[in-house]
């Protein structure tokens, strides 16, 4: 299964190792470069630096191509933000 995970924090970290021990095709979302480049190195998955919500950043992550997007940033509003914009560029 191909999922977004939008937010790099410790939700979002968590849930990316256990998708990708699990096997699942995972790209992680997030403003933090730092934060996205410590989990690449530890875990199998793609990254995607830059605001969640924005659509050319959901295309780049492959929201055209996902099975699940999963918003767990620290903002509330961004996450409903970003899953409205997904919806609508990619029902």
């Amino acid at each position: 299964m191909k999922v977004i995970i939008l937010g790099a924090g410790q939700v979002g970290g968590s849930l990316a190792e256990n998708l990708v021990k699990n096997n699942h095709d995972v790209t992680l979302v997030d403003l933090n470069e730092e934060r996205l480049s410590y989990l690449q190195g530890r875990l199998d998955l793609r990254t995607v630096a830059g605001h969640c919500s924005f659509p050319d950043v959901l295309r780049q992550a492959g929201g055209d191509s996902a099975d699940m997007l999963v918003a767990v940033t620290d903002s509330d509003e961004a996450n409903m933000v970003a899953c409205q914009v997904a919806y609508s560029l990619f029902s």
